[in-house]
């Protein structure tokens, strides 16, 4: 019989709108960024990471009081909000942004502690990063903002008695397994899951789940960018190849440009 977690975990699971991943990328027509005047979805790490949770609070050994999904972003960020919530998690925080605007991830992760300042949760399971711009970086710098343990690039998730918490993460070459203890943040690679779809009751119950909604100001965060984006451009088209006639003339093009 496996043992029981002796107190409630609440889990906090932030997840981004972000353009989808079968969408082509095109750069504006600023030269500033890319075109996101087309179809978004939620971050596919973090649909990983919300099934995650879910999958937790099902296990009858973990005893998990709350799951909450949060998102920084625009009035359409909502949408991927009530996508968490049709999956299974209990409630949403959203944070407004204006439309387009960039928040980096320090931002994100300031504003991440202050929600869990404020409401104490015990896990943050998230992401290792979003596909628009691949940081990876907010996870740690969450972590170490709040001074607690990290399991990063998790590919099996375990919460024993008394809040212990293994992680199997993916390396270099192999897999390593670490033990902490609650508080922990987690960020999801792509083999911990696979996510599940939403069912039609589950969606119609989402639209009645609470949304919480807050402007940076009513947080006392301030997400004026510390960089600016210069431009952004496309890489060089290929250039097609070329035929050779011998082995000879084959190595005197490979020196011309440098390859040996």
């Amino acid at each position: 019989m496996r043992p029981t977690v002796p107190r409630l975990v609440n889990i906090l699971v932030p997840v981004k709108r972000s353009i989808d991943y079968a969408v082509k990328i095109r750069v504006a027509s600023d030269g500033k960024g890319v075109d996101t005047n087309v179809k978004h979805s939620m971050n596919p790490f973090d649909e990983i990471a919300v099934e995650e949770a879910i999958r937790l609070r099902e296990k009858k050994f973990t005893k998990v009081d709350n799951i909450t999904a949060i998102s920084i972003g625009p009035a359409k960020a909502v949408d991927t909000i009530r996508t968490a919530l049709a999956m299974g998690a209990d409630t949403g925080i959203h944070i407004t942004t204006p439309e387009n605007a960039v928040v980096e991830p320090i931002s994100v992760a300031n504003a991440l502690k202050k929600i869990i300042d404020d409401k104490k949760f015990d896990l943050v399971i998230m992401g290792k990063q979003a596909i628009d711009d691949d940081s990876g970086s907010t996870g740690g710098m969450l972590a170490g903002l709040l001074g607690w343990s990290q399991g990063s690039f998790a590919s099996k998730l375990e919460v024993e008695e008394g809040g212990k918490v293994n992680v199997t993460r993916e390396i270099d070459g192999g897999l390593e397994k670490i033990e902490a203890k609650l508080p922990m943040i987690v960020t999801t690679d792509l083999r911990l899951n696979e996510p599940r779809y939403a069912s039609l009751p589950n969606i119609m119950k989402a639209k009645k789940k609470k949304i919480e909604t807050f402007k940076p100001e009513d947080l006392g965060l301030d997400f004026t960018p510390r960089f600016e984006t210069i431009s952004v451009s496309e890489p060089p088209k290929r250039q097609g190849g070329g035929k050779v006639e011998s082995v000879d003339e084959l190595v005197s093009k490979m020196k011309e440009a440098g390859v040996i």
